[in-house]
């Protein structure tokens, strides 16, 4: 039985935060406790009270509740209280009475709460190990802040993200075509800098149609919460401050600026990090006449650092429109479109060497003498030498050389179908219907076919989308209560939660739901590769609306042909737009670059024939569409410039991201880990299905809220082709908000980081005791050095025997596995205070063995850095002798980046971490 005296000081083992205890009565069979940093009294059962006596020891330092604070050099005890004795900060001698100890004093540091008897289970200890552990890899990791998105690993996507969001600030030019996924590069490029820490604030304008869109995809693929913001919301905020300050991620309209100018100023002296502009080549630009939009978005442009603008291809805006977006990004290059006219005449040989050189051909005397001029700088002799040696490496090399010499190579990423390989082949099934396109659709012909053409399908699903959310309503209805066919719908009047559970229904394997029945809605955004049918219910008169609804289902990863059915009513505007679409543009065979000029141009032709339907005026309309079409392509084709291209995904380096991505996804530990990580905080686990899993809290959770647990639970999968199709579902990554902040949460707090274990070990005899000490590295620097490349966080693991001998090399960490004994905690206790000095001792050595391995550690992260930034300082340097888009000012500031790395590595501190005491049984 424990022997309590009042004024003796003790703290609850459970409850820790309450601070230091003192006994105010010791009855019989109990004791009562006042904790004085929060007024809290306590009664415990004296026989078995979770409380720890608190005795200091030699060496230790106390303060007193006058702040006075000394180093203990002496301990004396009479009846049972205890007296401190040391020296102050000024060198004279004090003496403290326990009942003086400061209330608040807290047992936090490992070996504190190891005397103390504050032991959590090893499963804590060894959660908080391999947490240190994935975060140092997760830091380290060449793919980190592109492993968190919902989206298939695309390489030219993530190519993009990579290149562009490393930079120090990026001012860059999304052009792919339409389909290769503009949005998910932005997306990216948001999500890893935010990740990273190189922006915190960023605003998204998007055409005021494409708002909700945006939201959504943030939030469904990026878990980003970016806040809606427009006149409304703006006047919420009562105070005369800046509304846009209230808010880290905004997005807004561009139509929202004009038409609140007064909004304008605000929006500029908000402190962006970062600008994304959607849909930009709508920004109507003149030299003598620019937009008021355009006007806008210029000074944005003019007052952040960073700045993406998804546009067009440089093709479809043609050379004035594509000059405009240019000098948004770098006004000072892009300055005059006479002189970019002149400037572009200068890189047009460089491209098309690189065409040359790309095709394998040889170059001929005039084109030598041409790259000889180009490579002035470069051993021009030794690469033409090679080149002439039919070196295909040399070739590789000598494209890569050329890139550098590319006018906007550095700004502007554009990929195209030509580049761009795994799209799906498709198939279009035409069915002509005799009958009268009536409006009534109980009536109408294609209800009639669509119901035949579903019982051809058998089990296999479609999706099918027309113009009209009342369509789609009716259709559901009819389907359900006339022919007992289950329907998904999928309309723009259901809320995004509605969506979300009708697409999950739809995906489910389960399910009785054969068809999806969408709005146009349907066609944005949403990812249905799954499926093969796409019912065409109706046809859209814009080309590109057409191929946005295709675009649901042909994606790169489509495993099937895709078959599209068309079901049009003989002599009706339904069956010109068949024809038109299928003979003049073929666009539902393939994608039509031209598309959108085709229509354009020939908007009064087709207006007339679908007025008139005549046969003659029908035929004539193809023809001249066709011919129209196949001119369009060549210009364009012949005008792809194949270098940048290139430049905008290159192979090799593209896979390795893909790859290294699938390696840490594969290897099958994060959800073991995550399991841990439930396990210590009291979440319930739930099977749910293959990959799947139900969460939801415990009547045990450790603490009040944890990270994005709702209380009625929620489902998550850790397999990304499982979240791509259900994306109900959240998708567990090591980028996961959940998984992020569930980390810190083990970090930032006392969880694991002292603990008393019983292993059985080989190389050990029985009854010995040892430590296992955690130690961490940390290096501080500004997020914008991404130090973590070099020298994150890093944990030091020592193992010391009780004499005192250092056992880390031939003892592994993995090796010393719990036998599972119970042992009595008040011996333990009662041992290790008796033993405190020489455990000390034993710190004292296990922190020499760390210091030595953290000057190592120090030594070698230097060596990478060094060698990482002065390599890329002597690119930079080479590349502006050639390339006028390498500014002085990101020399300098790289020069700047790799001193301030450098005290910031030579600056790291040791720190313990965590210890554990390890009896042999």
């Amino acid at each position: 039985m424990n022997e309590f005296i009042p004024g003796q000081r003790w703290i609850s083992n459970t409850e820790s935060e309450l601070g230091l205890g003192m006994v105010l009565e010791a009855e019989y069979n109990r004791v009562t406790v006042l904790f004085l940093a929060t007024g809290d009294r306590r009664v415990y059962a004296r026989d078995n009270a979770p409380l720890t006596r608190v005795r200091f020891a030699e060496g230790d330092t106390v303060e007193s509740v006058e702040y006075v604070k000394i180093s203990v050099q002496q301990v004396d005890e009479h009846a049972g209280l205890l007296t401190y004795i040391g020296v102050d900060e000024d060198g004279g001698l004090q003496q403290i009475d326990e009942m003086e100890l400061n209330h608040h004093i807290q047992f936090n540091k490992p070996q504190d709460r190891l005397f103390t008897g504050q032991f959590d289970p090893t499963s804590w200890y060894l959660l908080r190990y391999e947490t240190w552990r994935r975060q140092q890899r997760h830091q380290q990791s060449a793919v980190k802040g592109l492993q968190g998105a919902r989206a298939a690993l695309i390489p030219h996507q993530l190519y993009i993200a990579h290149q562009a969001a490393n930079r120090a600030a990026p001012r860059i030019m999304l052009a792919d075509e339409v389909g290769l996924g503009k949005t998910i590069e932005a997306g990216l490029i948001i999500q890893h800098r935010l990740i990273n820490g190189l922006s915190e604030r960023v605003l998204i304008l998007v055409p005021e149609s494409l708002m909700y869109q945006w939201l959504v995809e943030m939030l469904r693929r990026f878990n980003l919460r970016f806040s809606l913001f427009d006149e409304t919301r703006c006047m919420s905020f009562n105070d005369d401050g800046n509304p846009f300050q209230n808010e880290q991620l905004i997005l807004c309209s561009q139509q929202f600026f004009a038409d609140f100018p007064d909004r304008q100023p605000q929006a500029l002296a908000a402190g962006w990090d970062m600008v994304v502009v959607d849909e930009a080549h709508h920004l109507e630009w003149s030299e003598t006449a620019p937009s008021v939009e355009y006007r806008f978005v210029e000074q944005l442009a003019q007052a952040v650092p960073g700045l993406v603008l998804l546009t067009a291809t440089p093709e479809q805006l043609g050379k004035e429109s594509h000059f405009a977006r240019l000098r948004l990004l770098d006004p000072d290059r892009f300055y005059s479109f006479a002189q970019y006219l002149q400037d572009e005449k200068q890189f047009e040989p460089v491209a098309q060497l690189a065409n040359r050189l790309i095709s394998g051909e040889p170059l001929n005397e005039a084109e030598q003498v041409e790259l000889g001029e180009l490579l002035k700088h470069d051993n021009a002799e030794a690469w033409l030498k090679q080149v002439n040696d039919s070196n295909v490496g040399a070739r590789e090399e000598l494209i890569k050389l050329l890139l550098d010499h590319h006018g906007t190579g550095r700004i502007l990423f554009r990929n195209s179908r030509h580049t761009v390989k795994g799209f799906p082949d498709r198939e279009r099934h035409g069915y002509p219907i005799l009958g009268e396109d009536t409006a009534e659709l109980a009536d109408s012909p294609y209800l009639f076919w669509l119901i035949d053409t579903l019982k051809t399908l058998g089990d296999e699903k479609a999706l099918l989308i027309c113009r009209r959310a009342d369509t789609v309503i009716q259709l559901e209805q009819i389907l359900r209560h006339h022919v007992g066919h289950t329907a998904a719908v999928f309309h723009e009047g259901m809320s995004i939660v509605e969506r979300d559970r009708a697409a999950a229904f739809f995906a489910d394997e389960d399910s009785r739901a054969q068809v999806l029945l969408c709005s146009e809605i349907g066609s944005e955004g949403r990812n249905f590769q799954f499926v093969r049918h796409l019912f065409l219910f109706d046809l859209p008169e814009n080309p590109d609306l057409l191929q946005q609804r295709i675009g649901r289902l042909d994606r790169i990863g489509q495993k099937h042909v895709i078959q599209i059915h068309i079901p049009y009513v003989v002599g009706s505007p339904r069956e010109v737009l068949f024809r038109w679409y299928d003979e003049g543009l073929d666009a539902f065979r393939h994608n039509v670059s031209a598309a959108s000029q085709v229509a354009k141009a020939l908007s009064g032709p087709l207006s007339a024939a679908l007025a008139s339907r005549e046969r003659a005026a029908v035929d004539a309309l193809i023809e001249e569409t066709r011919q129209l079409n196949a001119r369009l392509e060549a210009e364009l084709q012949k005008g792809r410039d194949l270098l940048l291209e290139l430049n905008s995904c290159r192979p090799e380096p593209a896979r390795q991201l893909v790859e290294a991505i699938h390696a840490s996804e594969s290897d099958g530990s994060l959800w073991p880990y995550l399991e841990d990580i439930f396990d210590c905080y009291g979440v319930d686990v739930e099977y749910h299905s293959k990959a799947c899993h139900i969460l939801r809290p415990s009547e045990n959770l450790r603490i009040s809220h944890f990270p994005m647990l709702q209380d009625d639970g929620l489902t998550v999968t850790v397999a990304r082709d499982i979240a791509l199709a259900r994306e109900d579902m959240l998708f567990l990554t090591a980028e996961h908000p959940m998984v992020l902040a569930a980390m810190d949460l083990v970090l930032s707090s006392e969880t694991g980081n002292a603990a008393v274990s019983v292993v059985r070990h080989a190389q050990l005899k029985a009854g010995q005791f040892l430590l296992e000490l955690l130690f961490v590295l940390e290096c501080s620097a500004p997020a914008e050095l991404q130090i973590g490349r070099f020298l994150p966080h890093t944990p030091i693991r020592v193992l010391i025997d009780q004499n005192k001998m250092d056992l880390t090399a031939s003892v592994s960490h993995d090796s010393l596995i719990e036998t599972g004994d119970k042992f009595e905690k008040a011996q333990i206790s009662q041992f290790l205070n008796s033993q405190r000095q020489h455990i000390q001792e034993m710190i004292k050595v296990a922190e020499q063995a760390a210091g030595g391995k953290a000057q190592q550690l120090i030594g070698e992260a230097t060596n990478r850095m060094v060698a990482a930034l002065t390599g890329e300082i002597k690119r930079m340097v080479r590349l502006k002798k050639v390339n006028p888009a390498i500014k002085d000012a990101e020399i300098e500031q790289l020069k700047e980046m790799t001193m301030l790395s450098h005290e910031s590595i030579q600056d790291a501190q040791l720190r313990l971490d965590a210890v554990r005491f390890v009896i042999t049984a």
